[in-house]
């Protein structure tokens, strides 16, 4: 930490007064946080998400069994970052999972302590609300102990307009049939002009913050994402960050945040260098110092790897999300560490421990299945 002494600059004596408050447990406010993300260093950052951290989850790390499942990369939208889905007309570079695949799929862990199903995709004009609401029953049929995490905001905008109902009917439909949470994909980055710029057509800001929204309402928690590392400025991931918080502080229904790195192979926005791993872990403490009304701040480790993964649990993160049993592309196919992303049960613990923490297997709505600490 900062000392003071009677020759301290600007600069030192404003980072001084923001530490205070982390201390004290008072809320930052933008203004502080843009001063955190223009001024401060790792290590100073990485100290005060390191309080706040231990301060809501002590030294556990959390993790759960998971699986994804993507039905289709096929998508009617054109995001400029995206290097995963291709356009109707790129269908020979696609793939789309037929139904029974997709059940196959679920079968497949039959008899494995697997929690969660998490399901997202590109956006499909043949995969709509009640297809996969069909779909979601008949996972729960197989698997009635299964979380189906499922279909970012982008997803659902484009399900419920072609489905002709509001997002309410549209999410009780999901809710109805099984569905339990919302990923936090499709949030990009907030800021009206930049997203008009990497993902105008798809769903607006004010949309996936209404449909975030309107599920809290119903009943469904849903998690939290950033997009960082592309065109934006602190200023905007402040402000991303900032509706977040206030959403939040309104309906209390997100488990977690998820900063998720900019990469840029294969995509649109090639051309554009990634940050640095320093950034990467001084964004994730900035957000922890940030989020205080979140109570978690998940790592994925799959996008940055699992080094920094391990290494960011000293800078905030209690969280690096799960198994993923080598069954998404998402970030694989624009250039992530991890080529194939699965990691055993044996390998996340084994992981967490050797970075200084104590795992705690959860489930999705961070529920303590087993705890690690005397193991």
């Amino acid at each position: 930490m900062i000392k003071a002494t009677k020759s301290i600059d600007n600069v030192t004596q404003n980072l001084l007064a923001i530490e205070q408050k982390v201390v004290e447990d008072i809320r930052i406010t933008s203004d502080d946080c843009l001063y955190l993300y223009e001024h401060a260093e790792l290590g100073f950052v990485g100290k005060l998400a390191n309080l706040v951290r231990e301060r809501k989850n002590g030294n556990y790390t959390f993790f759960n069994r998971n699986f994804h499942i993507e039905p289709t990369n096929i998508c009617v939208f054109d995001c400029k970052f995206c290097s995963y889905s291709r356009l109707l007309k790129e269908k020979e570079e696609g793939w789309e999972l037929s139904e029974e695949q997709i059940i196959e799929k679920v079968k497949s862990y039959e008899g494995q302590a697997i929690t969660e199903v998490h399901i997202v995709g590109g956006v499909h004009p043949k995969m709509g609300l009640h297809y996969f609401a069909s779909l979601i029953k008949k996972i729960k049929e197989i698997r009635p102990d299964l979380h189906v995490k499922a279909f970012t905001a982008v997803e659902l905008e484009y399900m419920c307009r072609k489905a002709k109902v509001s997002y309410k009917e549209g999410l009780q439909i999901l809710k109805d049939h099984g569905q339990g949470s919302l990923p936090g994909g499709g949030a990009e980055i907030f800021d009206e002009t930049l997203r008009a710029q990497i993902c105008e057509d798809k769903a607006t800001t004010a949309q996936w913050l209404e449909i975030h929204e309107t599920a809290h309402s119903i009943g469904m928690p849903s998690n939290a994402t950033m997009l960082y590392g592309h065109i934006e400025t602190f200023a905007h991931r402040v402000d991303h960050m900032n509706r977040l918080r206030e959403l939040q502080d309104k309906t209390g229904g997100f488990n977690t945040f998820i900063p998720l790195k900019f990469r840029n192979k294969d995509n649109q926005m090639s051309h554009i260098a990634e940050v640095s791993v320093v950034e990467d872990l001084r964004n994730y403490a900035i957000a922890r110092i940030f989020m205080d009304n979140f109570n978690h701040i998940k790592a994925y480790w799959p996008m940055i790897g699992r080094s920094t993964a391990q290494i960011s649990m000293n800078f905030g993160v209690d969280d690096v999300d799960g198994t993923i049993d080598d069954s998404t592309k998402i970030y694989s196919m624009a250039g992530a560490e991890d080529k194939n992303p699965a990691l055993t049960t044996e390998e996340l613990v084994e992981l967490i421990k050797q970075g200084g923490r104590i795992p705690a297997e959860r489930d999705t709505l961070y529920n303590i299945i087993k705890d690690y600490s005397a193991a």
